[in-house]
C-alpha cells in the first residue's frame, strides 16, 4: 500500500515512511492509494472471527510490506487489550463506550497501535535517528499519547495544549510522567498548538535536529486503527439488528473519518451523524455547501473545541469531493453547552445512564437523525469517547452526584504537574531547537 499526499505535491510512500514522516512534505495529510475492500466472505465469517483475527485482517492491506503478518498480530493484540462494551441506554439506541483502556479515552486505540509501529520500526532501522513525537492536544489525545510512548526506546514525545482549557484530570496525564515525556502548555486555543506542530514538521532548521513525527490523527497509524471501533461493534450488533446509524462526536473529525473509511471498505454501515458543540464548522458546511473555518469556541465538551478540523479533506477525499455523495451518507448536528447539560441529565434520569458531555452530545446528534430522516427501524450507537471522571467536576455538578476514580488513574490527581509554558511557534521551535 502506497500512501499520497492530499495536497497533490509530494512523493508517495510506504506506510513505514507516512508513519514516521507524520505530515507529507507539501504539509498535506497522508491517504492510501486505494481503499481496500472486505473479502467477499468476511461478513459471513464475522460472528466466528475474534477480534485480534478480524482487526489483523482489516488493518493489513493498509500496512502493507512494512509489516509482516506476525508483527500485525503482536501489535494488534497490544492494542485491543480490553473491552469495547456497547450498553443498551434505550430500545433503539446503545453506548459504544470508548474509555474502558488505560487512559480512560477512545484515543487509546490509535496511540497505542502508533507507538508499537514506531516503536517497531525504530527497533528496525540502525541507522535511525532518535524520534522526536509532536503532538497537539485538545485533550484526550495528549494523555492516551503519552500513556503510549511512555518508555518507548528511541523515541521523545512533545504535547502541545491549550492553557486551562483540558480538564484537571486530562492536565494530570500529560503533565505527571516524566521521562520521555515532555508537556508545553500554550497560551492559546487547539488551533494554535495544531498550526505550530504543522509548522514544526516544514521548518528545515528543525528537521535537521530532530527526526520529527506526529501522532495526531493526522498521522496514519492514529487515525486508521481507529475503523476497529466500528468493526468491533457491529460484530456486536448484526445478528439483531440489519439497519445501523453511528453518532460520532467530533472535534478534528479522526473517529469519523475512519467510520467511513471502514463503511467505505464494504461494512454495512446505513448513516453517520457528526455531532459537535458550539464548534460547528462541518454541521453548517452540510447545511450551506460553503466550507469555512472559524475561530475556536471554548465550551464544556472541550476535546471538541476545534474551529480547523485537519480530517475533514480525507472525508472529502473518501466520497471523491462529491458534496451530494457526502449529503446522503452524513447528516451533522451541533449543540451547545445548556443542551448539552439538558442531554446529560435527561440520560440520568430517563435512562440511568452517566454520560460526559461528549458522549452526551452523541446522543442528542443520534435523536435529531432519528427524528429529521423519520427512521423508526434502525439500531443507533453513539460513541461515548471518554469515562466521566475525566469531566468530574462537569459531570458531578450537572448530576448532583459523586464519582468514583477508576483504578487506571488513582492516585494521579495527588502527583507534580510538569510543563513548559509557551506563547508562540518562536517559543516551540526554540525548545526543539535546544
Amino acid at each position: 500500500m502506497q500512501y499520497y499526499s492530499l495536497n497533490k505535491n509530494a512523493p508517495t510512500v510506504s506506510f513505514e515512511q507516512a508513519v514516521c514522516n507524520g505530515l507529507a512534505s507539501d504539509r498535506g495529510l497522508y491517504f492510501p492509494e486505494n481503499i481496500p475492500q472486505l473479502a467477499p466472505d468476511f461478513l459471513s465469517r464475522l460472528a466466528a472471527m475474534t477480534i485480534e483475527d478480524m482487526a489483523v485482517e482489516v488493518m493489513q492491506p493498509y500496512v502493507g510490506n512494512s509489516l509482516t503478518e506476525a508483527a500485525l498480530r503482536e501489535i494488534v493484540s497490544a492494542t485491543l487489550c480490553f473491552d469495547f462494551p456497547i450498553q443498551s441506554v434505550s430500545e433503539h439506541i446503545g453506548s459504544l463506550e470508548l474509555y474502558h483502556g488505560p487512559t480512560l479515552a477512545f484515543k487509546d486505540v490509535g496511540a497505542r497501535f502508533m507507538a508499537r509501529c514506531l516503536g517497531h520500526f525504530i527497533a528496525g532501522d540502525a541507522s535511525a535517528k532518535k524520534t522526536t513525537v509532536l503532538v497537539a492536544t485538545s485533550g484526550d489525545t495528549g494523555g492516551a499519547v503519552a500513556d503510549g510512548f511512555l518508555g518507548v526506546e528511541g523515541i521523545d514525545v512533545v504535547i502541545l495544549y491549550p492553557k486551562g482549557k483540558v480538564s484537571p484530570l486530562q492536565e494530570k496525564q500529560l503533565t505527571t510522567l516524566g521521562k520521555n515525556i515532555t508537556a508545553l502548555e500554550v497560551d492559546g486555543v487547539f488551533d494554535d498548538c495544531q498550526d505550530m506542530v504543522k509548522t514544526a514538521f516544514l521548518d528545515d532548521a528543525i528537521k535537521q535536529q530532530r527526526q520529527l513525527t506526529s501522532a495526531n490523527s493526522i498521522n496514519v497509524a492514529r487515525w486508521l486503527p481507529q475503523m476497529l471501533y466500528y468493526f468491533i461493534a457491529y460484530k456486536q450488533l448484526h445478528k439483531q439488528h440489519k439497519d445501523i446509524v453511528f453518532a460520532v462526536p467530533s472535534g478534528n473529525f479522526g473517529n469519523l473519518c475512519a467510520g467511513m473509511m471502514a463503511w467505505k471498505m464494504g461494512l454495512p454501515i446505513k448513516h453517520f451523524v457528526a455531532c459537535t458543540n458550539s464548534n460547528k464548522v462541518v454541521p453548517e458546511y452540510l447545511q450551506s455547501g460553503n466550507y469555512a473555518s472559524k475561530k475556536t469556541i471554548p465550551t464544556i465538551s472541550n476535546a471538541m473545541d476545534v474551529g480547523a478540523p485537519s480530517n475533514f479533506i480525507r472525508i472529502q477525499e473518501i466520497v471523491a469531493n462529491n458534496f451530494k455523495a457526502l449529503k446522503a451518507i452524513l447528516s451533522g448536528f451541533s449543540y451547545s453547552d445548556t443542551a448539552t447539560r439538558a442531554a446529560m441529565q435527561s440520560l440520568r434520569t430517563e435512562c440511568d445512564y452517566v454520560a460526559e458531555p461528549h458522549g452526551a452530545i452523541g446522543y442528542l446528534g443520534l435523536e435529531a437523525y432519528f427524528k429529521q430522516a423519520g427512521d423508526t427501524s434502525s439500531y443507533g450507537v453513539f460513541l461515548e469517547t471518554a469515562h466521566p471522571i475525566k469531566f468530574a467536576e462537569e459531570v458531578e455538578t450537572t448530576l448532583d452526584i459523586k464519582l468514583e476514580f477508576p483504578a487506571q488513574v488513582a492516585g494521579i490527581m495527588a502527583a507534580k504537574k510538569q510543563a513548559i509554558s509557551i506563547a508562540t511557534y518562536a517559543d516551540l521551535k526554540a525548545f526543539l531547537m535546544d
